[in-house]
């Protein structure tokens, strides 16, 4: 402040309104906006050293981005999509991400949830993972390990660790992420109330990245920290649809899932259809469970019904009920 003339560029500048159009030390001035319109600024052209993203922070506003993660979440596109599209709106509006990665538990017979995965750099890795349980083996230790059960063994919302910084590299997969050119981490649990909980789905859980030099700014952690839970609403919205469909699927098959969600459920109404019905169990079922152990039956009856019902369904049949070692399925005229 003592370098400028007048008692308001001093108190300008002590509150980080603006920055000298000479170039400084990164930490000498807060990391301002630049507004000052006097001869002494510039509010285009002042930028700090290893800040220059900041100035296009206000090219595109938090409630834009939101607006737009809104519309997708509510268009019904894929998580995947959404999440590139995300990450790349972060870049155009000056925080620049270099990876991205959501998680949300879901309902499915074979796996426990999705998660989803960005990076600035392409690779050869999938944008989706369908993980399976955590509670049992080496998934349940690098459970263990993260930052997300960390957080929630604490009741916390939000983790932070400047990886390119020295800062303890307390979890294993921080140091795969300093390792590949990261700077600067950040990790968020958006849980939701009992009301909104479907069996273990009760949170959007989420890591942020930056290569930048110097790391996240303050700005661009604010940024996140408004960002994020738009993107987790919309993360749930899309995977409650996936459910869902899971869900009559399983229950109802394949084909009358899809008309029941597509509103074809109304009682009393009846269609005429031209099919052929199939019905199969396994020979000499009955003295095969008498003769194996009770907890290889279960194992048995998998295998036959993954050897019975793929090429049903291969075959555009539907599966409409599993009785024991029964199997009864029926193929339309379409089919």
């Amino acid at each position: 402040p003592e370098r400028y003339k007048s008692r308001q560029q001093q108190q300008n500048c002590h509150e980080g309104r603006f920055v000298p159009l000479r170039e400084c030390d990164a930490n000498a001035y807060p990391l301002g906006a630049c507004l000052a319109t006097c001869d002494d600024f510039c509010c285009k052209s002042a930028v700090i050293k290893g800040q220059e993203h900041l100035v296009n922070l206000q090219s595109a506003t938090i409630g834009e981005i939101q607006s737009w993660v809104v519309g997708r979440g509510l268009a019904g596109c894929s998580e995947t999509d959404l999440l590139h599209g995300f990450c790349i709106k972060c870049r155009e509006a000056g925080l620049l991400l270099s990876h991205g990665l959501v998680i949300i538990d879901t309902l499915h017979p074979t796996y426990e949830g999705r998660a989803f995965r960005w990076q600035v750099t392409p690779t050869n890795e999938s944008p989706l993972i369908e993980y399976g349980p955590t509670n049992v083996g080496e998934a349940a230790e690098n459970w263990r390990r993260s930052p997300f059960f960390h957080l929630l063994e604490r009741g916390e919302g939000e983790f932070r660790s400047r990886i390119g910084h020295g800062e303890p590299l307390d979890f294993t997969n921080l140091k795969r992420l300093k390792d590949s050119g990261h700077t600067d981490y950040i990790a968020f649990v958006n849980r939701f109330d009992s009301d909104g909980t479907i069996g273990e789905m009760d949170a959007v859980y989420s890591h942020w990245t930056t290569d930048v030099e110097t790391g996240f700014t303050e700005d661009g952690l604010q940024m996140l920290r408004d960002l994020v839970p738009s993107i987790a609403l919309a993360i749930k919205c899309i995977s409650l649809g996936r459910v869902a469909a899971t869900l009559v699927d399983v229950y109802l098959g394949r084909q009358t899932g899809q008309r029941v969600l597509q509103g074809q459920m109304t009682r009393g109404v009846a269609e005429r259809i031209h099919a052929a019905l199939w019905y199969s169990d396994l020979r000499d079922f009955t003295t095969i469970s008498e003769q194996i152990a009770p907890e290889e039956i279960i194992p048995l009856l998998n295998d036959y019904a993954e050897a019975v019902i793929s090429p049903i369904q291969d075959q555009g049949g539907e599966v409409l009920k599993l009785m024991g070692d029964g199997v009864l399925a029926i193929f339309t005229g379409k089919s």
